[in-house]
């Protein structure tokens, strides 16, 4: 695609212009482009397209899978979140190995390829609990792909079996574990993260442990959470850093921003200085530079449709986004927190959502390989005689 520069700012457009002959973005650079607003974002949103055209074509992936929370119960308390509660609470949940087994089973059968396993750091587990978790569902569901465990889990568990990474990630990869999610990341810089977690888990802790998991063989995403208290240059710190990693592993499969839920988070009911989440403008911003800065290194840039909303990230396949993440199913975390989104949507909605806006579908998997798509699971079944799962033709929004 042609994309004029010539009627916008001029140190922007030497910075756009850099990208287009080749050049990475410096955390400088990329706090101009993150802070564009007007027809400057609009050509930083174009050079995204071009490079998502390049990179991916007009195809948007999608993964069918259940994320499984298996304990509310978490001692952190930090101050973004809105999950953890204390074990003697009467909502306090944790469960056991029989049903977080039956849940994976019960989304393999709905034609999941995956199960995201994440949960509180429940003070009474035994380390050895997040091997077990993995053991029994391979044990029932071999071929099912676990991506599990927040660093901040595996930070615990280390600690709880005075292990070291390393060793505690091998451990878990040799019992079944197939990738890790890089969440907990928040904002990579100390002082925001003592806003929000009062660094429990500290920026050089998280970058250990991803090396860590991609030294053992464990790919892993990425994320940065945004709209409390940070701005343009800690998003350019935190993805620049994120980078160097990837030059140094090439472990990340893909890179997620997420935006802070407020509602009811006590970060934001119990402060002053607090940004009720990100703006429109943001998200935009954010999404399309994260496509510039990583290209070459990440080539996946995913938009979380729980945060977004559906209409949001349907749009956000214009400016670099080639990922809508999972269909999801039982999504706790953000709900607690207030989003405002739906905790489920089926793979027909998620392709009606991908081709309204003139783009292709393709399910994949968790490592971006391809995956038989839900009805082709079936093929001999007539309509009727499937799940109601994959009958659903309903959409629960309407796109424009």
């Amino acid at each position: 695609m042609i994309i004029n520069l010539s009627n916008i700012a001029t140190p922007i457009a030497k910075i756009l212009d850099s990208v287009l002959c080749g050049s990475e973005l410096t955390e400088q650079d990329a706090t101009a482009l993150l802070q564009c607003d007007g027809k400057e974002l609009k050509a930083v949103m174009d050079v995204a397209h071009s490079l998502r055209l390049k990179t991916n074509g007009k195809t948007t992936s999608y993964v069918v899978t259940r994320n499984i929370n298996f304990t509310n119960v978490c001692y952190m308390a930090c101050r973004f979140c809105n999950y953890g509660k204390a074990k003697d609470d009467a909502s306090a949940e944790l469960l056991s190995l029989n049903e977080i087994v039956a849940r994976a089973s019960q989304a393999h059968q709905r034609g999941a390829t995956e199960v995201c396993i994440q949960g509180g750091l429940h003070p009474d587990i035994s380390p050895y609990f997040y091997r077990d978790i993995v053991q029994a569902i391979k044990n029932e569901l071999p071929e099912l792909h676990i991506h599990a465990f927040s660093p901040f889990e595996i930070y615990y568990g280390a600690r709880k079996s005075r292990t070291s990474y390393v060793d505690f990630l091998a451990d878990l990869k040799q019992a079944g574990l197939g990738s890790v999610p890089g969440t907990a990341a928040e904002i990579l810089d100390t002082q925001v993260r003592q806003r929000l977690t009062k660094n429990k888990l500290s920026t050089q802790a998280w970058l250990e442990i991803i090396e860590a998991a991609h030294q053992v063989g464990l790919a892993s995403t990425a994320t940065m959470m945004y709209g409390h208290v940070d701005s343009a240059h800690h998003w350019a710190d935190h993805m620049v850093r994120i980078r160097e990693l990837q030059k140094r592993t090439g472990g990340f499969t893909e890179f997620v921003p997420l935006g802070f839920i407020h509602y009811d988070s006590p970060l934001y009911l119990e402060s002053t200085d607090v940004r009720p989440g990100p703006t429109r403008r943001e998200h935009m911003a954010i999404h399309a530079v994260a496509r510039i800065l990583f290209h070459g290194h990440i080539d996946n840039i995913q938009a979380s449709w729980v945060k977004l909303g559906p209409q949001l990230a349907m749009e956000s396949q214009a400016y670099g986004v080639n990922d809508l993440g999972g269909t999801l199913m039982n999504e706790s975390i953000s709900r607690a927190a207030g989003a405002l989104y739906g905790q489920e949507v089926t793979a027909d909605e998620m392709q009606k959502m991908i081709r309204s806006a003139g783009y292709l579908p393709r399910q994949r998997t968790t490592l971006y390989g391809d995956a038989a798509s839900i009805n082709e699971a079936c093929p001999d079944k007539p309509l009727e005689q499937r799940s109601p799962w994959q009958q659903q033709q309903i959409p629960v929004w309407e796109v424009a």
